[in-house]
């Protein structure tokens, strides 16, 4: 039996000059070593071509700016800057960098911009796999360089001081960002009704052409009952351990999260949020999160090693009876 999750809010306006004949065109690329996918309802006398340009030169002024893996990047330039060196971030840059800092603090810890030394120790960074693992002297040695305490953020300004050593890895949230940014760019130009996805990471508005929302099933690695979510207004981010294994490093200990869990999946408004959530409630498991995730009225299913699934309540009262 298939479990539905419907949105909390239903926009009125949906089906108000809704053509069922409409038709749904769908486009997909590459970026972010992964794929790009947009469902839309097409407009008339917008130009697929002209949108599939469009599409690429935003996700790659995205890369540009926030890629671990690209060296010229803004993101790689300033984690080769000098210890009390300040950097003006570009808007998308400061917006994810403001957004992963309050995350950080809401999390206690679970998620930080700040691990990418560590990221690549453990060989899930550009340099590649590793040879071994490190031991526990060389991940006390490298944790100061991933405290993001550190870190000295001007919003006002939207800059940032290196304290030095310190390797910022926005993995974690910068898909999601980016699964934003697009959505934002086609409501712009006229996209009434879209799915945009971006490495798994997706969001939804409007309705079908006939009527129905953009259903997504959630990724469901230990075969526990299916869940399908009404991507009405709302995006949803899944990380785990089920594809790449253990990547979520845990800030409070240097190593691979033990939390037990094979995917966690957040439900949001914005995909950069649901999308870092994911990560950190994917590190603090439920025995840790659920209680966080209550008290912020956070949508969170994690399924976990032993096949067993926990919901947080505000995901319960989604789920239609």
């Amino acid at each position: 039996m298939i479990r539905v999750a419907l949105p909390p809010v239903i926009d009125d306006n949906a089906l108000r000059g809704l053509d069922p004949k409409a038709p749904v065109v769908a486009l997909s690329g590459q970026t972010m070593g992964t794929v790009w996918r947009v469902r839309a309802v097409w407009p008339q006398g917008l130009d697929s071509a002209d949108l599939r340009g469009a599409i690429a030169a935003r996700l790659d002024d995205l890369v540009r700016q926030m890629s671990h893996w690209q060296a010229d990047s803004e993101l790689c330039l300033f984690n080769n800057l000098q210890g009390g060196e300040w950097a003006s971030l570009s808007p998308d840059f400061a917006h994810v960098m403001a957004a992963s800092l309050d995350l950080a603090q809401a999390s206690g810890g679970a998620f930080s911009p700040a691990m990418g030394r560590l990221v690549d120790r453990w060989g899930f960074g550009p340099p590649g796999p590793v040879a071994a693992p490190p031991g526990d002297g060389e991940i006390a040695a490298l944790r100061p360089c991933c405290d993001v305490s550190r870190l000295a953020w001007d919003s006002a300004a939207g800059r940032l001081r290196q304290p030095g050593g310190v390797s910022l890895d926005l993995s974690g949230i910068a898909k999601g960002y980016g699964v934003d940014a697009l959505t934002a760019m086609l409501r712009a130009m006229g996209v009434r009704h879209g799915l945009v996805e971006v490495g798994g990471e997706l969001s939804g508005w409007g309705v079908q052409s006939d009527g129905q929302p953009w259903w997504v099933d959630l990724e469901n690695p230990a075969g526990v009952a299916p869940l399908r979510i009404a991507l009405h207004g709302l995006a949803v981010a899944t990380s785990g351990t089920y594809v790449r294994g253990g990547h979520n490093l845990d800030p409070a200990t240097g190593r691979p999260a033990q939390s037990g869990v094979l995917a966690c999946s957040v439900i949001h408004t914005e995909a950069m949020i649901a999308d870092g959530w994911a990560s950190a409630m994917s590190v603090m498991g439920p025995n840790r999160g659920r209680e966080l995730a209550d008290r912020l009225g956070l949508s969170v299913r994690w399924v976990m090693e032993d096949g067993s699934e926990v919901l947080s309540a505000t995901l319960v009262d989604m789920i239609a009876n």
